[in-house]
């Protein structure tokens, strides 16, 4: 954010807030909201986090009671964002006596924090290249507006707010807008609307969150999700002394974090591909129990449960199907069939560390099992399932073992997942074993 504003995520949002939050809340009300609800509304909005989040609340509405925009223009901008729940002119109110309600409301609720608050002078969002680019963006979704029986004049109004008032909060307007009128947003669009929120330090639930986006369809070939994914990502979650929740629980949570920038159901297709390649393939039972313990760190002991790598694989596949018959229901999943193709440069990778850990064991101090063993049952993997599953398990395994990289060694291990396609913070969770000269 310009003016050196902290962001909204810096300051513990995850959600939206302010006066965009606020119209949120009372469109979950209902289509008729009366005064004594919208009041409530407000006091609720503004007690959240302790009462912080009448910081941003009466923020926004000072922005606007501080700008010069006609009360038309504020009253057409409120009632597309609050879908005409709430009309204040209905309740014998123009939109600046109610914009001074909810400024006053959230004064007081700061106010039982610290009795001597006074609001400090709007601080709106002028910057010339954020406001060109929000101008921007309500331009190019204005045909979209204009076929959802949105008021003719809608976009000039929210125009008038970026260059009147603030582009911060006209931006937000603009995508709770889209939201009330259901406005189909195409992926690449979207994609716009994502980075534009991120300049302005809106956690990611802003845009996302009940957006209409055209997603392509699930597809769970590519490999640019941001950090680790699928069944090494899985493995993740259950590293040594995992016992927060039951384990079903801790895949549904996996299965599900597609993140705002996937297809809803992608995790869920990538998770699935993993874990039927390993559970229809010939690879013994206990070489599948042995990478699991093994990129885990025994953090979730299926020996201990006496439960085998195949009964875990076939849980999670149920978790993945379950997530999929919910978010894409016309995904049909197949067994992936091997894919050869790096299988040369992961082998040299995993020999090369297999000639230095003969004395190394993944929990050593119980029941441990010699790295020598987990090396040979990744090699299984890359020469009969998928190089690029195991070269994720073998990204995992290395931190388990502790087993000290090269430079050199590093820079090869980034040219390979490069070349899978991986996110930009998928290899880099082994560059702290790397050991400088």
């Amino acid at each position: 954010m310009t003016e050196k504003r902290a962001t909204y995520v810096e300051l513990g949002h995850s959600e939206d807030f302010g006066l965009t939050g606020l119209t949120e809340k009372l469109c979950s009300l209902g289509h008729r909201v009366d005064r004594a609800q919208a009041l409530d509304a407000v006091v609720r909005q503004a007690d959240q986090s302790d009462g912080e989040d009448a910081v941003e609340l009466g923020e926004d509405a000072r922005r606007l009671l501080a700008s010069p925009l006609p009360d038309t223009t504020l009253h057409m901008v409120w009632l597309a964002a609050a879908g005409r729940c709430f009309d204040p002119a209905e309740h014998g109110m123009n939109s600046r006596a109610w914009l001074e309600k909810v400024s006053e409301l959230s004064t007081e609720r700061l106010r039982h924090n610290k009795r001597s608050y006074v609001p400090p002078p709007v601080r709106p969002v002028r910057d010339e290249d954020l406001c060109r680019a929000v101008t921007a963006e309500i331009r190019a979704l204005a045909p979209a507006l204009g076929q959802a029986a949105a008021p003719s004049d809608l976009t000039g109004c929210l125009e008038q707010v970026v260059t009147g008032a603030d582009a911060d909060l006209a931006f937000r307007l603009l995508l709770r807008t889209l939201k009330v009128y259901s406005i189909p947003i195409e992926k690449e669009r979207y994609a716009k609307l994502l980075t534009l929120g991120d300049r302005f330090g809106f956690p990611a639930a802003v845009v996302h969150d009940g957006l209409n986006v055209i997603w392509p369809p699930v597809d769970p070939t590519r490999r640019d999700a941001t950090w680790d994914f699928g069944l090494s990502g899985l493995t993740a979650r259950f590293v040594a002394g995992w016992h927060t929740r039951g384990a079903r629980e801790t895949v549904r949570d996996a299965a599900a974090s597609d993140g705002p920038e996937r297809t809803p159901g992608s995790e869920a297709a990538i998770l699935l591909e993993d874990t039927l390649a390993l559970l229809e393939s010939d690879l013994p039972t206990d070489t599948i129990t042995t990478l699991w313990l093994a990129a885990t760190g025994r953090g979730f002991n299926l020996d201990h449960f006496a439960v085998d790598g195949r009964d875990w694989l076939r849980q999670i596949a149920e978790v993945c199907e379950e997530r999929l018959h919910d978010v894409a229901p016309t995904y049909t999943p197949a067994v992936p069939t091997a894919r050869p193709g790096l299988m040369q440069e992961v082998l040299r990778e995993l020999r090369e560390v297999t000639l230095l850990c003969a004395d190394k064991a993944v929990s050593p101090d119980w029941r441990p099992i010699p790295a020598t063993t987990v090396l040979a049952s990744l090699e299984q993997v890359i020469t009969q399932v998928d190089p690029d599953l195991a070269f994720r398990l073998f990204l995992r395994v290395l931190p388990v073992l502790s087993l000290p990289l090269t430079e050199e060694q590093y820079a090869r291990y980034e040219a390979i997942g490069a070349r899978f396609g991986y996110g930009e913070h998928h290899v880099p969770q082994v560059q702290d074993l790397i050991r400088r000269s």
